[in-house]
């Protein structure tokens, strides 16, 4: 059921594009098999003016579409679709997702039962129906240490030393918890409006851990609601450009690192972070040669590229 101008919107979905238009083709046909029970309008941020999308959809009515001559960044575009948006709830979606069940209706009768302002993120699927991780605690300076040394592959089933991926519980049932990947956030407009939305310093990464944890500083709650799914094919667009996914990565670590961690963890955490940077080029570059592995060799460069790259972006006033 779409939204016209003379009726209420249920919700209003948002998706960022960026060079991949035939994965926004995928999510918006499963979107419209299973969107039934609620009015919603589509809002389409394109941060690569990608002349082919347009085309894709014609065949979809009640699109709205953004064009932006460059790419402004995944928290700058959500926040553009923000500002039009008429919903009473969002839903960040990523134009990786596809439906295959009514999700958006599952959650919009649980969140009706009450009134507390909830942060929701479904099950994710991968494409071969096993479960994806999507389910976070904010980094701390022990999980930034535990990550960086790869003590939770040492000890994959410890919640000491693998606390950081918490679906390692397979959460089976509805939960709060701290983050919930961006992939797929569903949200009261009017919270996500007081948080002024997305912090736009987060190119792209990290951006989801920042605005749950300042929802949950404002009495939100982050809920995991594993009651419905959705497949997400995870990572097709950044792995298209491996320099500019871990670039990004890292530099949103930092970020997020020197706005909650405070000057001296934020200084320890940067620190372990970049030791980590040195200790894995030397497992690639050795397991690599060992193992006559180009690809292990090709990031060992790309960590060893980002050393370079560091240092501007740790003493960068923020």
């Amino acid at each position: 059921m779409v939204s016209t101008k003379t009726h209420q919107v249920d919700v209003s979905v948002i998706i960022i594009n960026y060079n991949s238009s035939e994965l926004i083709d995928d999510c918006l046909n499963s979107f419209n098999n299973y969107s039934s029970g609620f009015t919603y309008e589509i809002i389409i941020v394109d941060n690569s003016n990608d002349a082919s999308l347009k085309s894709i959809l014609e065949k979809y009515k009640y699109i709205n579409l953004i064009v932006n001559k460059e790419n402004i960044g995944f928290a700058a575009a959500n926040n553009q679709g923000l500002k039009i948006a008429k919903g009473k709830y969002i839903l960040f979606l990523n134009n990786d997702t596809i439906f295959i069940e009514n999700t958006i209706s599952k959650i919009l009768e649980y969140i009706c039962d009450d009134n507390d302002q909830k942060i929701i993120g479904c099950k994710l699927l991968n494409k071969d129906g096993s479960l994806q991780h999507s389910v976070l605690d904010y980094p701390t300076l022990w999980n930034t240490f535990t990550s960086n040394f790869f003590l939770y592959v040492l000890f994959p089933k410890s919640k000491y030393f693998n606390k950081y991926h918490l679906m390692n519980n397979k959460i089976s049932t509805i939960s709060e918890v701290q983050v919930v990947t961006g992939a797929f956030m569903f949200c009261p407009t009017s919270i996500i409006k007081q948080l002024s939305g997305f912090d736009e310093r987060f190119f792209f990464y990290a951006e989801e851990m920042d605005i749950c944890k300042r929802f949950s500083e404002l009495g939100g709650k982050v809920i995991y609601f594993p009651e419905t799914s959705i497949i997400h094919l995870k990572g097709v667009t950044a792995s298209k450009n491996l320099w500019f996914l871990h670039k990004n990565r890292s530099i949103a670590t930092i970020k997020f690192m020197q706005k909650h961690f405070g000057a001296f963890k934020a200084q320890v955490g940067v620190l372990i972070h970049f030791i980590g940077l040195v200790v894995r080029i030397q497992i690639l570059i050795i397991g690599g040669l060992v193992k006559f592995n180009k690809n292990m060799i090709y990031l060992s460069l790309i960590y060893l590229k980002l050393l370079f790259v560091y240092p501007k972006n740790v003493f960068k006033n923020h």
